[in-house]
């Protein structure tokens, strides 16, 4: 692993070191440090100093995992509940602040970022540079905007646009029709990504519900967001609405043991079967488990266990539609989209009723 290390590019290399010796929180859930001789894994931002030596870099809880290490007791990496870096929060709040700003280099510069550290972050948890997050985010407010009845003149100029012209063609490129026709709100879908106990989990919405809850890997983003677009027929800009900081308060008392019962709503599009399916799996009683061949019988098609189980791997609502609770007939952890040490870790979640400490 430590000769593997040495191909990294050296500024990636450097910033991991760098946030190491710094204990940088900003940093948590970037990377994990992992511990040679003691067996464990840890945040950069943990307290504990061992020797450089005994050091590696990974780059997810999944990677620590499958090289034999446990989550260290003192700082817990398995408990990050989708926090923000605060330099990105604190980006975030100046770019909501005031929607018309146009971010430059020189304004990243002024609040003690860099510009690449930026692009960096935003393309990793975003799927996209930060000018075009920052493009996203004040499309997707004037058509908030639009829709609450504002004029064109308003949506345009309070969102950093210089002309209609160039308003018109930057909606229309992004919403798939002109301004003026934004009526209806399920013409678009609100997305973030947060980190997790269990990796990356990239969270969409309409004014009907929560869409989309499900795992992304950093080359797997640009790759769901497109499928996301295609699947509901509408544009998915970045930003916030108040089902996705419902659903994200939600989850953290969930992963802290907290919450059995989720109550943000869900607007999950599939067949009339797949609903069907993924109706009675939020029935599951919190903290218990139930076999293809019993859900199939709760459904009232005993012979149908294929069918369920093709439409339990088609749910794309994870964790609040929880087919992690569906397991083999004989007991065994089987296919799940996210992967089995993912499900294992939230069966373990529930069973324990506390965010898990250890493996």
């Amino acid at each position: 692993m430590e000769l593997a290390l040495s191909f990294e590019p050296t500024g990636a290399q450097h910033e991991q070191e760098m946030a190491f010796s710094n204990r940088d929180a900003s940093y948590d859930g970037v990377f994990y440090f992992a511990v040679k001789t003691t067996g464990i894994f840890c945040r950069p931002s943990c307290p504990s100093r061992p020797n450089r030596e005994n050091v590696e870099f990974l780059r997810t809880v999944k990677e620590c995992i499958e090289a034999g290490y446990r989550p260290c007791k003192r700082c817990r990496p398995l408990e990050t509940n989708g926090i923000l870096p605060s330099w990105v929060s604190g980006l975030i709040d100046h770019i909501e602040s005031d929607p018309s700003a146009r971010i430059k280099a020189s304004d990243l510069k002024t609040l003690e970022i860099t510009p690449e550290r930026a692009r960096r972050w935003f393309q990793k948890h975003y799927g996209m540079s930060f000018s075009a997050w920052c493009r996203g985010h004040r499309l997707a407010c004037a058509f908030t905007q639009i829709r609450e009845g504002a004029s064109l003149d308003e949506s345009t100029f309070s969102t950093g646009f210089e002309s209609h012209s160039g308003f018109r063609d930057a909606f229309s490129r992004i919403f798939g029709h002109p301004p003026g026709r934004t009526s209806d709100a399920s013409r678009r879908l609100v997305t973030t990504v947060w980190d997790s106990p269990i990796g990356p989990l990239l969270a969409a919405c309409n004014d009907d519900g929560i869409c989309m809850l499900n795992y992304v890997d950093r080359r797997e983003l640009e790759v769901n967001l497109e499928n996301l677009r295609r699947h509901f027929d509408c544009a998915v800009v970045p930003g916030q609405h108040p089902f996705l900081a419902q659903l994200r308060s939600e989850l953290a008392d969930y992963f802290t043991g907290k919450l059995s019962s989720f109550t943000v709503p869900i607007a999950p599009r599939g067949t009339a079967f797949q609903e069907k399916v993924w109706a009675e799996l939020q029935r599951i009683d919190y903290g218990t488990t139930l076999s293809y061949d019993e859900l199939a019988s709760r459904i009232g098609q005993p012979t149908a266990k294929r069918a369920v189980a093709r439409a339990n791997g088609m749910n794309q609502i994870c964790i609040l539609i929880p087919c992690h609770r569906v397991i083999a007939k004989d007991g065994r952890l089987s296919g799940y989209g996210g992967g089995v040490w993912r499900k294992r870790l939230l069966l373990d979640l529930e069973h324990r009723s506390r965010a898990p400490d250890g493996l």
